[in-house]
């Protein structure tokens, strides 16, 4: 499992953003050399995780607990073969674009070291909007990615420090439950029945998922 590209992006005017002034830091690039990853601060506040990385609508993106969103390489390469057409690293705006790892699958609560330094932990899937459509422009784009399923993951810093294309990601703790990142996918958005099941997972849970949950339970008692 390795790190195949670290994706920066930078503010750009877009027609097809809801950010107040028109941009967006969606359209990521790979970068050439390593980039410091460090805990942005709260949502609303703070921003990226990834120094250098433009996350220009922070009402609903960046924050501590979705400093970095990571995207699977054999993700992309499906939906290449789906949409007819190539897509590279940060194609989905994501930061990091993964090789050998089953991104949608890994557990919330599940922790990453890459490279040397860093430690991240899986907190959620990405949730689609208006912005990603824009950026794809794909017809009916939030529908289908969110029937595939398979949204990527975001996570939290840990412990920060530096990272580059080609380090290696090993997976140095599993929890002892079954919250996958698509479970909680689901949960939030076509099956909303499968809510309670993600108190499993605790605190590690996204504290936007978990208000969801709660919610849920309240209105079935």
């Amino acid at each position: 499992m390795k790190l195949l590209s670290l994706n920066l992006g930078r503010p750009t005017f877009v027609e097809y953003t809801d950010h107040p002034d028109g941009v967006t830091g969606i359209d990521k690039r790979p970068a050439d050399g390593p980039v410091r990853v460090a805990a942005p601060g709260p949502k609303g506040v703070g921003a990226s995780g990834v120094a250098g990385d433009a996350v220009c609508e922070t009402r609903h993106h960046g924050g501590n607990d979705q400093a970095v969103y990571a995207f699977a390489r054999e993700d992309l390469d499906d939906w290449e073969r789906e949409l007819g057409r190539p897509l590279a690293g940060g194609a989905f705006g994501e930061n990091l674009t993964t090789e050998g790892l089953d991104v949608s699958g890994a557990k919330i609560g599940e922790r990453w070291r890459i490279g040397s330094e860093v430690v991240l932990e899986v907190t959620s899937g990405r949730i689609p909007c208006r912005t990603f459509q824009g950026h794809l422009g794909e017809k009916g784009w939030v529908k289908r990615f969110t029937h595939k399923g398979a949204p990527g993951a975001y996570l939290r810093v840990i412990t920060p420090g530096e990272i580059r294309a080609g380090d290696p990601i090993r997976i140095v703790h599993r929890p002892d439950h079954e919250v996958t990142v698509a479970l909680q996918f689901r949960a939030v958005t076509t099956e909303r029945e499968l809510l309670p099941r993600l108190f499993a997972a605790g605190d590690a849970l996204h504290p936007e998922a978990l208000e969801k949950a709660r919610a849920y339970v309240a209105r079935q008692s």
